[in-house]
C-alpha cells in the first residue's frame, strides 16, 4: 500500500501559517489559526476544519486539481499527528456560530 509523504513549510513569523505540501502530488494546503486571525473562505477550493488545543483551525486548498482531492484528508491527518492532537475531528463546514454560509 503507497503511503502520501507530506511536508510543512512553516513562517517563523507567524506560527498560524503552515502549509501542507505532498511530496509526490501537487496538493497544498494552508493552515489557518481562525481563533487567531480572520479567515475568508476562498469559494474555488476546498476548506475543512478542526478543532486542536482549544483552537479552531481552517484548512484551505491551493490550486486544487481533481487527482489531489482525496489526499485533503490525509494531509490535515498528518498535521493533525504533527501537532500532537492525533484525534483532531476534521469538520466539513465552519463551526462557528457566527459563520453565515450563502446557499
Amino acid at each position: 500500500m503507497d503511503y502520501n509523504v507530506f511536508l510543512l513549510a512553516t513562517d517563523p513569523n507567524d506560527p498560524c501559517r503552515d502549509v501542507i505540501h505532498s511530496r509526490d502530488t501537487s496538493l497544498k494546503v494552508k493552515v489557518y489559526c481562525v481563533s487567531e486571525e480572520t479567515f475568508t473562505p476562498d469559494g474555488n477550493e476546498i476548506q475543512l476544519y478542526g478543532y486542536a488545543d482549544g483552537k479552531l483551525y481552517a484548512f484551505e486548498t491551493i490550486n486544487i486539481t481533481p487527482d489531489d482531492a482525496l489526499d485533503v484528508i490525509s494531509a490535515i491527518q498528518w498535521y493533525a499527528e504533527y501537532i500532537e492532537y492525533p484525534d483532531m475531528e476534521i469538520l466539513p463546514e465552519d463551526p462557528r456560530i457566527d459563520s453565515n454560509i450563502a446557499m
